[in-house]
């Protein structure tokens, strides 16, 4: 017979280069991990099952959706979540390029788009369907998305006419 599976592990993991240890339910997902225990609310939970993308988070520099990764998983991990980007009170150059190109709205999305095209920008992308196929499992209800691939583009040095 199988020993019943534990109801708290421990786990340490580094946040936005901030170290962390703490016991946590066995199910307890990375998403309600992040914005429960660390408070850090910019990872949004949309559909939570991994449809949407708004959850989105780099672990070990890998886009991923948060809320289908357990919190004992990214134990000894590194995760980078949208409150990484920014240094202090200064957006980093994708989020402003997201700004300059109206790249949100209601801004829901936002931070999921930020952190995927932060995972893609790392690939160097070399066209505009490069980064439209990057970005393609994100969704938006507000923008249209091309002002999202224009604000990736920039940052990737891909031009307009680049298709």
């Amino acid at each position: 017979m199988n020993a019943p599976a534990p109801e708290s592990l421990a786990v340490s993991l580094a946040v936005n280069g901030e170290g962390y240890e703490r016991t946590v339910p066995a199910r307890l997902t990375l998403a309600d991990f992040l914005r429960d225990e660390l408070q850090l609310t910019g990872t949004k939970l949309g559909c939570e099952h991994g449809v949407c993308g708004a959850c989105t988070v780099v672990l070990d520099g890998a886009a991923v959706r948060s809320c289908l990764v357990l919190a004992v998983q990214a134990n000894g991990r590194s995760v980078t979540t949208v409150e990484g980007l920014a240094a202090g009170n200064e957006l980093n150059s994708l989020q402003d390029a997201f700004h300059r190109h109206h790249a949100l709205q209601c801004g829901f999305c936002t931070a999921g788009f930020l952190m995927t095209a932060t995972a893609l920008l790392d690939q160097k992308p070399t066209s505009r369907d490069e980064i439209r196929e990057g970005l393609s499992a994100n969704l938006c209800r507000c923008t249209g998305y091309e002002p999202i691939i224009d604000a990736v583009a920039e940052i990737a040095g891909v031009s307009a006419e680049t298709a």
